[in-house]
């Protein structure tokens, strides 16, 4: 029997705070096409999705073209601002992430992975500057997939690692990753530490509100499989 077990983590307001980066980032896209900057809570709101999708939601009525073009100045300033600080800085680790990490990733059952609307540059990025990279066996990506919440991403996790859906779990800020996971048949944890607000986490299986609690949550969820 295959005992494997896999954790699936979103980056962006899970793993890493790179709000400041993604703010300004959105900033610099749209003034320098001379366009409103959105609101700090709907730049928030649409962190996770694929960039084009991304920019779709925040400027509906502008014209494909224009969007596009917001995508790569987004691009050109989060590599920028990236560049200047050190990806260290403009996405810090949470409080508890590498010692809950640890903890899950010395179960030998255990494997751990991650579902990501960054691209493959932008993740490998981040996992270098922590030291984490080792962690992941399964790291999708934005570049390869729909954006969430399809389940592709959790779909191509499951099939690389060979783990069924009902013994997975997904680990996510937002309702995208709950609901990805949902489409994908795979249980979820929602982390009230992120970007969007408690109440977008309602269909998660249970939610964590610091690091340390994860690694127990986990355990009870499968405990019930």
């Amino acid at each position: 029997m295959n005992d494997l077990r896999l954790v699936v983590f979103d980056v962006d307001g899970t793993l890493v705070d790179s709000q400041g980066d993604i703010l300004g980032a959105m900033a610099a896209a749209f003034g320098g096409l001379d366009l409103p900057v959105p609101p700090r809570a709907a730049v928030l709101d649409i962190v996770g999705l694929s960039l084009d999708h991304a920019m779709v939601r925040l400027a509906p009525d502008l014209s494909h073209a224009t969007q596009a073009e917001l995508v790569r100045r987004y691009r050109a300033a989060f590599a920028d601002l990236r560049t200047r600080r050190g990806a260290a800085e403009s996405a810090p680790l949470y409080p508890g992430a590498r010692a809950a990490l640890a903890r899950l990733a010395a179960a030998p059952e255990v494997l751990l992975g991650v579902a990501t609307g960054k691209s493959r540059r932008g993740l490998d990025a981040v996992l270098s500057a922590h030291g984490l990279a080792h962690h992941f066996v399964t790291q999708q990506v934005a570049d390869h997939h729909p954006s969430k919440p399809h389940p592709a991403m959790l779909q191509a996790a499951l099939a690389e690692t060979g783990v069924a859906p009902e013994r997975a779990v997904m680990v996510g800020d937002t309702r995208y990753d709950i609901e990805m996971a949902r489409a994908a048949g795979v249980r979820s944890v929602g982390v009230r530490w992120g970007y969007q607000a408690e109440t977008a986490l309602g269909r998660a299986d249970v939610q964590a509100v610091r690091f340390a609690e994860l690694p127990g949550l986990i355990e009870a969820l499968w405990e019930v499989a």
